[in-house]
């Protein structure tokens, strides 16, 4: 359904699914109104009521084609509570009021108003009424209507946030953490995520009651039992890629009788059984994670006051989240898998470093944080063919598979056009350049190329480097303070380059006993701070760890960095020795 007079909020089109099979099965009219007071949705109860299409009511003043004085003249604004409930973004109720049908009848009704939100925003209101003219049963009956409004617009909202939630993380854990709170104990006493594994077996990876997460009723695996072996299970029956299932213990709306009697002898149902059993429920809802024959496992969710009983509406809502959940699981593995194979190739183009003469070297890599995609980040350091030491550290534009395996093509390109050039690092990054178009994915990349000239055992030594659009190498003097060499900068692999411009080298001597470090920009950028505190901070935690063992120094650096950030880390280092 397209915005009703510019609304920002449609969801009859967004959910219309749950329109279908919940909203238009109401026997009771039912209106949705913008902030405006504009009237986004009807279902056909109220099409009867008021003796008007859909089509004509939509996108009109709720207030001005309906509300009337008893006498049938128009009412003022100020004087109609739904507008002044829609003004304070609060539920109200009223009677007695009079709305005129297409027909140009008055009808006296009763109504009752709750708010609709998305993502903690005011979008409207839902709108319950029922004629009263003449109906003297109607004073019973309105408890009952209020009921029905406020369970609809609860059911809809929790499905809204559970998939605006869970749509926020990659990690399956958190996932069913956030659902667990979602779930407990707005809609259940007591969730329960089963989840299938490639080898055929059944996890129980998240328990939620009142009090939590309930790691004592975690972690169970049980091998999925043969078709036949568990057919009473309602638990196995989802599994296997079967209907949802309502268990109440009085009946109601669903079966009868032992939730999943454990005769059947398998340990899966064993399980499951116990944990019924265990909670005390009385009522139960077990849906497949995932739809069709994508199913990657099953949510139960339960209640334990024989007085609340899960009902029909609850199974399809409950359905409805299994879908969500399930995809987000699906995307969650697939992430996982791309991110454990981009990694594993980082890692391995990560070479033994060598430890020429009596310099010394050491390095870091850290992974983005669980949750954030793999990155492009690298560094080597390797003996050019006259024995000089070569030091780089490079990031490759992008967070997927694609920039890791871009990267593993300039580790190797660069290698060897360095290896028998004797010359200032530019050139050899000129080169790069040049062929990164033709030979490479990858379509932007920085990074720093640095020689150390000098004898490895005696010295004196001297650095010279190219920068590639890279933050600055970090050269701390002994009992000196640090300083950051913004020499040799040039521009990023993969920029266009004008005419005339020419990749900058620099030199700079290196004291005996002074340390050097090579860093990518995940080390200095955080979200929420400029670069320069980041810079800063790293300057004035290098030069505390002055005098700590190079692998110590490295390590202290990655643990002090501030959290939040979502950016891979290389880290380089060379320290020279005291003559």
């Amino acid at each position: 359904m397209p915005d009703a007079g510019g609304a920002g909020w449609s969801w009859p089109a967004a959910e219309p699914e749950l329109w279908r099979q919940v909203v238009e099965q109401l026997d009771t009219a039912l209106m949705v109104v913008d902030p405006a007071g504009r009237i986004l949705a009807v279902n056909s109860a109220a099409e009867r009521l008021l003796g008007r299409s859909a089509r004509a009511l939509r996108g009109k003043d709720a207030h001005e084609l309906l509300h009337r004085d008893p006498d049938g003249g128009t009412l003022p604004r100020a004087q109609c509570p739904l507008l002044r409930a829609l003004a304070e973004e609060a539920a109200a109720r009223g009677e007695g009021d009079s709305f005129v049908r297409g027909d140009g009848r008055l009808v006296t009704i009763w109504w009752s108003a709750s708010p609709l939100t998305d993502g903690g925003s005011f979008q409207g209101m839902a709108v319950l009424f029922t004629d009263i003219s003449g109906d003297r049963s109607a004073r019973r009956e309105r408890a009952a209507y209020t009921s029905a409004l406020e369970d609809l617009n609860e059911r809809l909202t929790l499905v809204a946030e559970i998939t605006d939630v869970l749509g926020q993380t990659l990690e399956t854990d958190e996932a069913l953490a956030r659902l667990g709170r979602l779930l407990v104990p707005r809609l259940a006493d007591w969730v329960a995520v089963d989840l299938r594994t490639r080898t055929e077996q059944v996890h129980r990876v998240a328990v939620t009651g009142p009090r939590g997460r309930d790691p004592g009723l975690e972690g169970g695996r049980e091998r999925l039992p043969e078709v036949g072996e568990a057919d009473g299970s309602a638990l196995f029956q989802v599994l296997r890629g079967g209907d949802s299932t309502l268990w109440n213990e009085s009946g109601q709306d669903g079966r009868k009788g032992a939730p999943a009697a454990p005769g059947s002898g398998s340990p899966l149902v064993v399980t499951h059984h116990d944990f019924l059993r265990v909670v005390g429920a009385t009522s139960v809802i077990t849906v497949p994670l995932g739809s069709g024959e994508h199913i990657t496992g099953a949510l139960t969710v339960v209640r334990t006051d024989p007085a609340h009983p899960f009902d029909a509406a609850d199974l399809e809502a409950v359905n409805d989240i299994g879908r969500r959940v399930g995809l987000v699981v699906d995307n969650a593995r697939r992430f996982g898998r791309q991110r454990a194979v981009a990694e594993a190739m980082q890692r391995n183009l990560l070479t033994p470093l060598p430890q020429p003469g009596r310099l010394r070297l050491a390095a870091r890599y850290q992974p983005a944080p669980a949750g954030s995609q793999v990155g492009g980040d690298w560094y080597d350091a390797f003996e050019l063919k006259d024995g000089t030491l070569a030091l780089v550290i490079g990031d490759v534009v992008g967070h997927d598979l694609t920039a890791a395996a871009g990267m593993a093509q300039l580790h190797g390109i660069l290698r060897s056009l360095a290896w028998d050039h004797t010359g200032p690092p530019s050139a050899v990054v000129d080169r790069l350049d040049d062929a990164m178009a033709a030979v490479t994915t990858v379509p932007m990349a920085t990074l720093v190329l640095a020689q150390v000239l000098g004898h490895a055992h005696t010295g004196p030594w001297t650095l010279r480097w190219t920068s590639a659009g890279h933050p600055p190498p970090l050269l701390l003097p002994p009992g000196g303070p640090g300083q950051f060499l913004e020499a040799g900068q040039g521009i990023v692999l993969g920029a266009p380059v004008g005419p005339g411009v020419i990749r900058p080298n620099a030199t700079r001597p290196l004291p005996p006993g002074s340390t050097l470090l090579l860093y990518t920009d995940g080390l200095v950028e955080v979200p929420g701070s400029d670069l320069d505190t980041g810079l800063d901070r790293l300057r004035r935690h290098v030069i505390e760890l002055a005098d700590a063992p190079l692998d110590t120094l490295c390590d202290q650096v990655l643990a002090r960095m501030p959290p939040g950030s979502s950016d891979d880390v290389a880290l380089l280092a060379l320290r020279l020795p005291t003559l």
